[in-house]
């Protein structure tokens, strides 16, 4: 399944997203088809689609010709063990905390074994497919090629035709794929059985970088900077325009870094993305150089990117848009850590499987200690759900912490995502293993203070055509005018997880989003929050095309999105690693112990005990070429969805803005008395 990114740019909001939002008329009654009959088999969850079914159905005759390249990932050998070891090397008080293990004692303790390896090959093989690749370290797999027909009997499945996310006709398998239960055990997942995920197009040369995002003026330096005294007032008062876009030393002051004399000295960053930007290391340095930061010094960043690329295209997973996913990454964590190494591992698409093997890649050669990941998708659109979690789990085996953007919809719904199908949560933000970052409103004033925070969530309310009012009474119509929002929610997939059982409210960890309620507590996201609001967002430099359409330069854009949080956030934990003197691993226990202390700001819908905060901005009508009339938005802070996709920032723990955002966090690892030995 394509994934999304997470960026959001200051214009008018629009998620970089690869997935096409046609919809095929269904060409008639769908036939009972049934698989064929296999017996002693296990189901391997989470293969058959959920966009294919009846609704998208556009034809009733089933798929026989036709090829799959297949991946067949393979589970290990002790699952349930891997999952109790991260759990109890990643919590406070526990005897393994902190006694983490060799990426060699990982692969022999909990990776496939040769037998399982043979056993799946050999059930492939005997099924007609043809193996191309074999990888067996955690998260690996058997890659294979076939035909349709051998794949249907070897999976016992059927294959039909649907209107797939990408706006194509898609093959996908009509029930969940199986396997013999003689090998089930050792399989975790299979990548490749539908072609809305993958459907064998060549490498692809990677395309030149888009237009920039430019921001029209005005716009504050700084929050509450310059009045709008031209424009309507809102809520009974004079608005300000928003800000130009942050520095990194104003974000790094509000949160604390500076303060810390923290810089992420011998900590490694990994950030995971798609596709690579030819000048991302020129970039990076020119940004930090117009910004008044620390350069890269020789060796402090490096890549592991894919030598070929599929899907590029704008219709696909638009491969420039993760231009810019890169560019607001690296430079988010070497703003909050300047001394930490980065590496940057881009993976060949956007799809769920070359995204896992960029993870996968991190755990089994130890390149980092965190890894900031800002992509996600709807949870039931997710695949492979097992053998990522494996991969998390893996990773808190060795030391190392996924960080999660939370999204940047909301709780995933129909009415203010039309991509989501029902109310949800996202993936892979919402696994009990990672850490979930979402987003929040943040207000910093004239010399770098922190003034406030709400949680992100900012209805754009045009100004009406005689300029003398705006559109709607302000925030502006719902859903018309929303433009997204933190993300965050209630899982019906994972149990509460130990460490947030003291922390989330047992009414919120019971409230389904389908409105029933669950009998045990669930997972609950974001676990924490930083500024991802476009209109409080930072500044980002990346080369890109330029007004004239023929050129390209090095640009600043305002950039924001969970995007933007989740690499801030990655590169604060490499300082609070600094301060500790040791890795943190998976730090959710670690994090959740600091709840309501002074490590967090607690961020609220109402931080100043006044019900309604705005902003107003200004935008090009067409942003890239800085044409066309300007467009003027009154923009309502901390409204993060209304109705029942709503998640209210409350006093204490909310799945709005998790924990709070960090305040004296890096310092609270400072003189902390910690479980020796640390590997």
């Amino acid at each position: 399944m394509p994934v999304i990114s997470g960026t959001r740019t200051a214009a008018i909001v629009t998620a970089a997203a690869a997935l096409g939002g046609g919809v095929l008329a269904v060409a008639g009654p769908a036939a009972a088809v049934r698989p064929p009959a296999h017996p002693a088999r296990v189901a391997i969850a989470g293969t058959k689609p959920a966009w294919a079914d009846a609704a998208t159905r556009v034809s009733s005759r089933p798929v026989t010709t036709g090829q799959v390249s297949l991946r067949v990932y393979l589970a290990g050998r002790n699952p349930s063990g891997l999952a109790a070891f991260a759990r109890a090397v990643s919590t406070p008080g526990n005897p393994q905390y902190g006694h983490y293990l060799t990426s060699a004692e990982v692969k022999s303790r909990y990776g496939p074994t040769t037998a399982q390896v043979k056993a799946v090959r050999a059930w492939l093989t005997g099924a007609g497919l043809k193996v191309t690749k074999t990888e067996d370290e955690i998260g690996g797999y058997v890659a294979v090629t076939g035909t349709v027909k051998v794949a249907a009997k070897a999976f016992a499945v059927t294959f039909g035709q649907f209107a797939g996310p990408d706006g194509r006709k898609d093959r996908a398998p009509e029930q969940n794929a199986s396997a013999p239960a003689s090998v089930a055990g050792a399989v975790s997942g299979v990548s490749g059985l539908d072609t809305g995920a993958n459907d064998m197009t060549p490498a692809d040369t990677l395309p030149p970088p888009a237009y920039n995002n430019w921001q029209a003026g005005p716009c504050s330096k700084y929050y509450d900077q310059n009045v709008a005294a031209s424009e309507p007032p809102a809520y009974g008062v004079t608005q300000a325009w928003a800000v130009c876009g942050y520095t990194p030393s104003q974000i790094a002051s509000a949160y604390g870094v500076t303060d810390s004399g923290k810089t992420g000295s011998g900590q490694t960053v990994a950030i995971v993305g798609a596709y690579d930007s030819a000048t991302m290391m020129s970039d990076a340095n020119q940004y930090a150089q117009q910004m008044g930061e620390a350069q890269f010094k020789p060796g402090q960043y490096g890549q592991d990117v894919s030598s070929t690329f599929t899907q590029t295209a704008a219709n696909e997973c638009d491969a420039p848009a993760w231009y810019t996913e890169e560019s607001i990454d690296v430079e988010s964590v070497h703003a909050m850590a300047p001394d930490a190494s980065v590496v940057y591992v881009g993976a060949a698409s956007c799809d769920d499987s070359d995204l896992l093997a960029g993870l996968a890649l991190i755990v089994d050669n130890n390149l980092a200690s965190i890894v900031s990941a800002s992509w996600g998708e709807p949870f039931d659109q997710a695949t492979l759900v097992a053998t990522y979690d494996e991969v998390f789990q893996a990773g808190a085996a060795r030391g190392i912490g996924f960080l999660f953007a939370a999204g940047d919809d909301g709780y995933e719904s129909p009415a203010e995502d039309p991509g989501s199908d029902e109310q949800q949560v996202d993936w892979p933000t919402s696994s009990p293993y990672v850490t979930s970052v979402g987003g929040t409103s943040l207000a910093i004033g004239k010399s770098g203070n922190y003034e406030f925070e709400t949680a992100w969530g900012s209805p754009a309310d045009p100004l009406a055509a005689d300029g003398q009012s705006w559109s709607a009474a302000p925030p502006g119509q719902y859903p018309d005018d929303y433009t997204g929002s933190g993300g965050g929610g209630v899982s019906t997939e994972f149990a509460q997880p130990n460490y947030q059982a003291a922390v989330v409210p047992v009414s919120l960890a019971t409230s389904l989003p389908n409105g029933a309620t669950a009998p045990e507590p669930m997972r609950v996201v974001p676990d924490v929050a930083m500024d991802a609001d476009p209109a409080t967002g930072m500044l980002v430099g990346q080369t890109t095309l330029q007004p004239d359409g023929q050129s390209y330069a090095f640009s600043l854009s305002r950039e924001g999105g969970t995007s933007l949080a989740t690499p801030l956030f990655a590169g604060i934990e490499a300082d609070a690693q600094q301060a500790a003197g040791h890795r943190l691993g998976f730090a959710d226990s670690v994090i959740y112990e600091r709840y309501g202390t002074s490590a967090f700001h607690d961020v609220t819908g109402t931080p100043l005990e006044t019900p309604s905060l705005a902003q107003i901005s200004d935008y090009y009508t067409d942003p890239g070429t800085q044409t066309g009339p300007l467009i003027t938005d009154l923009l309502t802070l901390g409204v993060d969805g209304e109705g029942a996709p709503a998640l209210p920032a409350v006093a204490g723990y909310d799945d709005a803005t998790g924990v709070g955002s960090p305040a004296g966090y890096i310092e609270s690892f400072e003189n902390v008395v910690t479980v020796k030995p640390w590997r």
